[in-house]
C-alpha cells in the first residue's frame, strides 16, 4: 500500500527515522541507564524494538500499560512510575513489578495489592506527585517494616525539561537533584530514577532516565536542539479550500494541544477545532490533497488512536497497534 492510499486521519510512522532515534539513545544511555517511558507511544512493537536496542527496563504510567506489557513479554523490570490506590491487578503479573509511593495511603495499597518493591516518589519542584524531600526516609522505613523492598527514589524535574535555555535547563535541573540526592541518602537503595527527553543528556545524578519523547519527538522537544529526528507525523486531507485558508480533515480529537499547534509544512496552522485544521498554505492547495501534521505533544497525540501506520518512503510496510491505550 501507498501512504496516499491511507485513511484520514491517520498516524504515520517512519521506519528508518525511528531506528536512527534508537541508535542515538543507545550510544547515549546504553542498558540500564536508560528506561524508556512507554506512555509516550503506548505501542508494545515499538517497546520491542527499544529492548532490542538494550533497554530492557520500562517505565509505565498507568495500570493497563504494565499489563499490556507483562502480557507481551516485556515485563523484566516494569515501574509505574505513579500513585495508585488499587494494585490488586498488579501483583500477580508475570514481571517484576515495582510502584511509587508517596504516602502512607499509597504504601498500604502495594501492600493489599501483592506489589513487593517499590521506589519512593519525591517532588522535586514539580507540583504534582511526590512527598517531601524530608520525608522521604521515614515513608522508606515504613514500606520495609511492611515488608516491602525498597529500590531507591525517583523524582521528576519535569516543570525544567522543556527550557529552551540549555545553561538554565542544566542549573535548575542541577537543583532539583539536589533534593532527589537528599532524599535518597535517607532512603537507601540502588536506584535514582529521574529526567525524561529534554534533560537526557544533562541529568548526571539519576541512575536511570525516563525519557519516553524520543523515539517519536514532536516539536516541543525538538526546539531543544537533540540531535533526535522527527519519525511520526499525522497524515491528513485537505477537505475545502477558501481565498486565504484551507481545512484539513482532524482536529483536537486526534492530536495533543497542550503544547500549543501542530505545524505542517506546507503552511502556517491558524487553529484546530474538534474535526478540523484551518492553516494558510504556502501555495496553492486543492481539495483532496494530503498534508503532513507534526503534533506539538507526541504522547496524547497517540493516546487518540488505535493504529499507527509504518512507512519506508511512501510504502506502508506495517500497521502496529496502539494496544496501551486506557487504564
Amino acid at each position: 500500500m501507498n501512504v496516499h492510499d491511507l485513511p484520514t486521519p491517520s498516524l504515520i510512522l517512519d521506519a528508518n527515522h525511528v531506528e536512527t532515534n534508537l541508535s542515538k539513545m543507545a550510544q547515549a544511555l546504553p542498558g540500564a541507564a536508560l528506561r524508556p517511558h512507554v506512555k509516550a507511544h503506548k505501542c508494545t512493537e515499538l517497546a520491542k524494538r527499544q529492548a532490542a536496542a538494550g533497554h530492557q527496563n520500562f517505565t509505565c504510567a498507568t495500570i493497563r500499560e504494565m499489563e499490556v506489557m507483562a502480557e507481551a513479554g516485556l515485563g523484566h523490570d516494569l515501574l509505574l512510575a505513579n500513585e495508585v490506590l488499587d494494585t490488586s491487578r498488579l501483583g500477580a503479573l508475570d514481571a517484576r513489578v515495582t510502584v511509587a509511593i508517596d504516602s502512607q495511603e499509597t504504601l498500604d495499597a502495594a501492600v493489599n495489592g501483592g506489589v513487593r518493591e517499590v521506589m519512593i516518589d519525591v517532588n522535586v519542584g514539580l507540583p504534582r506527585c511526590g512527598c517531601k524531600p524530608e520525608d522521604a526516609g521515614a515513608l522508606a522505613n515504613a514500606a520495609r517494616k511492611a515488608g516491602l523492598s525498597v529500590r531507591g527514589v525517583m523524582g521528576y524535574e519535569g516543570h525544567i525539561v522543556g527550557i529552551a535555555d540549555r545553561e538554565e535547563r542544566e542549573r535548575r535541573c542541577e537543583e532539583s537533584m539536589v533534593l532527589l540526592l537528599d532524599a535518597h541518602r535517607q532512603t537507601g537503595g540502588e536506584v535514582i530514577s529521574a529526567g525524561g527527553t529534554g534533560t537526557y543528556d544533562c541529568n548526571r545524578w539519576a541512575t536511570e532516565i525516563q525519557a519516553g519523547s524520543y523515539v517519536l519527538m514532536d516539536t516541543a522537544y525538538r526546539e531543544l536542539g537533540h540531535p533526535f529526528v522527527q519519525a511520526l507525523w499525522l497524515w491528513l486531507r485537505v477537505i475545502s479550500v477558501s481565498e486565504k485558508y484551507a481545512v484539513a480533515d482532524g482536529g483536537l480529537k486526534c492530536l495533543g494541544m497542550d503544547h500549543g499547534n501542530p505545524t505542517l509544512a506546507e503552511g502556517k496552522v491558524w487553529f484546530c477545532s474538534d474535526e478540523h485544521l484551518t492553516f494558510a498554505p504556502e501555495g496553492k492547495v486543492r481539495v483532496g490533497d494530503h498534508v503532513r501534521v507534526t503534533p506539538a505533544h507526541i504522547d496524547p497525540s497517540l493516546a487518540y488512536h488505535e493504529r499507527i501506520f509504518v512507512v519506508e518512503g511512501e510504502t506502508v510496510v506495517d500497521e502496529w497497534p496502539i494496544d496501551m491505550r486506557g487504564w
